[in-house]
């Protein structure tokens, strides 16, 4: 039998793989991949004499003899930010979360948000930090050379941080009160697992009257939406907020709990299937709740029962919330499209809606910003 011949082009390619793996042919042990597993390097306070404000440091990898780079996340609350410093070797920072500010010496300001790439390069004097209104977390990764990668300068002062954030602390203004502006973005943070971000929105609810029972309601509903996991954390960290508050002096309503008692069993499903037609506009019914019954039924008696019959949290505030929510949730625009349509029959106007897109865009929530619009744009105003 006749071996068949190898093209020319077969040949160069099988010539250069062998060339590639020659030299390991007769290697030793090779150096093998090292994984760090998450969360098991702790989170360090960024010290006062190079940062103003609360900042948090997780670190990722050191520099070694191999890669002449380190990284960590850097977590912002808002207003704190770094000092002036330089790079010997440089620096790239990813935004991942919120809204932040860099500026280099003697130049203008800049805005930086999620998704943000900034290539500091080597000694350029700098600082960054979060928003007056947002946190902000970045990935920083840091050219080391000599040993070092950073010369701390002078510390940016309240004036310096007051003048370059001029304009861009100023509210998104619209017809959403101070107190309903709060509650989409304490949901969205709450859905994302933003934890800087839901501090400062927990704050600014608080501090616009949005009552402690008001909040608890809130991220309560939320495990209907994004799953207990996430609701439980939102919690943890309101009651972070709410100690932190008292131990400041800071005054903050309690707000009452909910008046009365829900009914039970075949009583609750039918309270709730009235909520669930007047929010939905119309019984619900589709192909989904005909293959699994179930789910329809664990809606009209918890969701629309159970909760939605909880009165210490108006019906506008409950759509505020899980439509924040459901932005910030890839994947799920045909609930937002329908809770849109919901938020119109429980009384929110459009201009209010948008507000609310406005709003998540302003804090850093880009994407969901943009699904909000989408699905406002293909919702039309219900029926009078």
């Amino acid at each position: 039998m006749t071996t068949p011949r190898k093209s020319p082009a077969q040949t160069a390619l099988l010539g250069a793989a062998l060339s590639v793996a020659a030299p390991f042919a007769g290697a030793g042990e090779m150096p093998m991949q090292q994984i760090t597993r998450s969360g098991t390097q702790s989170s360090v306070a960024g010290p006062a004499e190079t940062f103003v404000g609360k900042v948090r440091v997780d670190p990722l990898f050191p520099a070694d003899k191999d890669v002449q780079v380190s990284s960590a996340y850097v977590s912002f609350e808002p207003g704190a930010r770094s000092a002036w410093h330089t790079h010997p070797a440089g620096q790239r920072l990813v935004v991942t979360s919120g809204v932040g500010l860099t500026q280099e010496w003697g130049k203008p300001v800049q805005q930086i948000h999620a998704g943000d790439v900034v290539v500091c390069p080597a000694g350029v004097k700098h600082w960054h930090g979060a928003a007056p209104h947002s946190a902000m977390t970045h990935l920083a990764v840091t050219g080391v050379t000599d040993g070092k990668s950073v010369a701390w300068l002078e510390q940016v002062s309240d004036d310096q941080y007051r003048q370059a954030s001029a304009g861009i602390e100023a509210p998104v203004a619209g017809p959403l009160s101070p107190r309903q502006q709060a509650i989409p973005l304490i949901a969205a943070a709450a859905a994302s697992s933003d934890m800087p971000q839901l501090n400062a929105a927990l704050v600014r609810g608080l501090d616009a009257g949005l009552t402690v029972s008001e909040a608890k309601e809130v991220l309560v509903q939320l495990y209907a939406y994004a799953g207990f996991p996430k609701s439980l954390n939102a919690l943890g960290e309101l009651m972070n907020v709410v100690r932190k508050r008292e131990e400041q002096g800071i005054a903050t309503a309690p707000g009452k709990p909910p008046a009365g008692k829900a009914p039970v069993g075949d009583a609750l499903r039918a309270v709730g299937t009235v909520n669930q037609t007047r929010i939905s506009g119309a019984p619900v019914a589709g192909p989904v709740m005909d293959f699994a019954p179930i789910i329809n039924q664990f809606l009209q008696t918890h969701l629309f029962g159970d909760i939605f019959e909880r009165d210490n949290l108006d019906w506008q505030s409950r759509e505020l919330a899980t439509v924040g929510a459901l932005a910030a949730m890839p994947g799920v625009e045909a609930q937002l499209r329908s809770h849109m349509a919901a938020s119109q029959r429980v009384g929110l106007s459009r201009a209010q809606l948008q507000h609310l897109a406005q709003l998540l865009a302003h804090s850093g929530y880009a994407a969901a910003s943009d699904r909000a619009v989408q699905a406002l744009e293909q919702t039309p105003a219900p029926s009078p």
